[in-house]
């Protein structure tokens, strides 16, 4: 590793960036070509969880292949320069891999949404039998976990830094 001191070694700063972060784009793979999207997620205990619609391309990919990857960035912040070559940015991001599942069950549903609204929201929310139906929640149980940061901007280094057992 050629920056040691860029890596996100401790679990709780790890998921501190998850907490942090808005966005969470979902790597997948359809008929070997890659396929990302960026979603809205919600992270608890090594598992994250997403909703979309019952149907279309994501989902279909989904229940071929569930290996997935995952970017999330906590912050960034774009760092000028006079010089072109000497622009760089402060940051802090993980990026990882896992499994997805579809939920069905109607507790996992709800568990799973109420800890996506968690990400965005302080209050609780009850969820009708017309969101349960209408919506498809995904958990994707967490294998591999690697973190990144910088408040200088320099040139970083990742690290494995978390397996799931």
């Amino acid at each position: 590793m050629r920056r040691s001191d860029k890596q996100v070694t401790d679990t709780a700063e790890l998921e501190a960036i998850i907490r942090n972060s808005d966005i969470c784009h979902l790597a997948m793979v359809d008929n070997g070509k890659p396929y990302v999207v960026p979603m809205n997620f919600g992270y608890k205990s090594g598992e994250i969880y997403f909703h979309s619609a019952p149907e279309g391309r994501k989902i279909d990919i989904l229940r071929k292949n569930p290996d997935v990857g995952f970017s999330l960035v906590g912050r960034h912040e774009l760092v000028r320069n006079e010089r072109a070559c000497s622009w760089t940015a402060k940051y802090s991001s993980v990026i990882g891999t896992g499994k997805a599942a579809i939920l069905s069950n109607r507790e996992e549903k709800e568990k799973g949404l109420s800890i996506l609204m968690k990400q965005y929201s302080d209050k609780n929310y009850d969820f009708s039998e017309v969101n349960l139906s209408d919506v498809v929640v995904i958990r994707v149980k967490v294998e591999t976990l690697m973190g990144k940061s910088s408040d200088t901007g320099a040139a970083s280094a990742e690290a494995t830094v978390w397996q799931a057992r």
